[in-house]
């Protein structure tokens, strides 16, 4: 059972996790929810589609302008607070690196801490634990936050991926964060270069046999777009297709820009799987 927030979670149900970015220059959207109407029209919009997870950015993960934590926590502490008082049952997660942030938004109201550079600030856990809130273990490669993957080299990426994100999940739980709280993620794009990703996708199921729940964070990344050769708004397709196959892998959260599309990828594949059954059955039966 994994346990965000006020929800609760069985082990066959699949997740979504809608992206809500507070900044001006993010590589999907170019700001469009930067200001808070139109990111709250964002979060309306994702819960209706069937999201259950909100996970508020406010520092764009690629290089770019300096962002410090004084403005990071500009952007997402008081969203934070608004969400919260609009949407009491959803999770709301937060994507940061830094303990000082997530102090300050566990106060406003998160419920998970989505830390996709891998411990970089080890006193992110602690927060998460003194808070009783949920925790991201993430795989970055060792990556710095905000730099981009350059010749990078495993000798076996998922061996890697698993020996951080465990290592990772296991010291959070040590420092109190609640074990059904805990979440892993291999990390895409985060210190890997294209062939790591597709590797990391691949062999999944060695993370989902780990028994810790498995968050992928695969929309429209680059490696969909170096796969099939396409530009950031035409990998849609490719990101569903991952999407099918993580499912189908044992995933259960989804970070994810298009929600409804999304759902519709995992309310599929968990029906193939006889984990859920179809919304009506009329044919052959008149």
């Amino acid at each position: 059972m994994l346990r965000l927030g006020r929800r609760e979670f069985g082990t066959n149900e699949p997740v979504v996790m809608a992206i809500v970015n507070r900044t001006p220059d993010s590589f999907y959207d170019r700001g469009a929810t930067f200001h808070d109407e139109p990111a709250l029209a964002r979060v309306e919009q994702a819960v209706a589609e069937g999201a259950a997870i909100i996970d508020i950015g406010g520092v764009k993960a690629g290089p770019g302008e300096e962002v410090s934590a004084e403005e990071e926590a500009r952007r997402t502490v008081g969203f934070v607070a608004e969400v919260r008082r609009r949407f009491p049952d959803v999770v709301i997660s937060v994507d940061t690196w830094r303990a000082s942030v997530g102090e300050a938004v566990c106060a406003a109201g998160a419920d998970l801490l989505n830390d996709a550079w891998g411990g970089v600030d080890p006193g992110l856990a602690e927060v998460a634990a003194r808070h009783g809130v949920g925790l991201v273990c993430t795989h970055a490669g060792g990556a710095q936050p905000r730099t981009r993957p350059h010749r990078v080299t495993y000798d076996d990426v998922m061996a890697d991926v698993l020996r951080v994100t465990v290592g990772l999940a296991e010291r959070a739980v040590a420092l109190g964060v609640p074990r059904e709280s805990v979440l892993i993620d291999p990390g895409h794009d985060f210190g890997k270069n294209t062939r790591h990703s597709l590797e990391a996708t691949r062999r999944l199921g060695e993370m989902v046999e780990t028994g810790w729940p498995v968050l992928v964070s695969l929309s429209n990344k680059d490696f969909v777009g170096e796969t099939l050769d396409r530009p950031v708004k035409e990998r849609v397709i490719g990101t569903l297709a991952t999407t099918a196959v993580s499912a189908w892998l044992g995933a259960q959260v989804y970070r994810v820009h298009e929600v409804a599309e999304t759902r519709q990828v995992l309310d599929m594949v968990a029906s193939i799987a006889g984990h859920r059954a179809p919304a009506v059955a009329r044919r052959g039966l008149a």
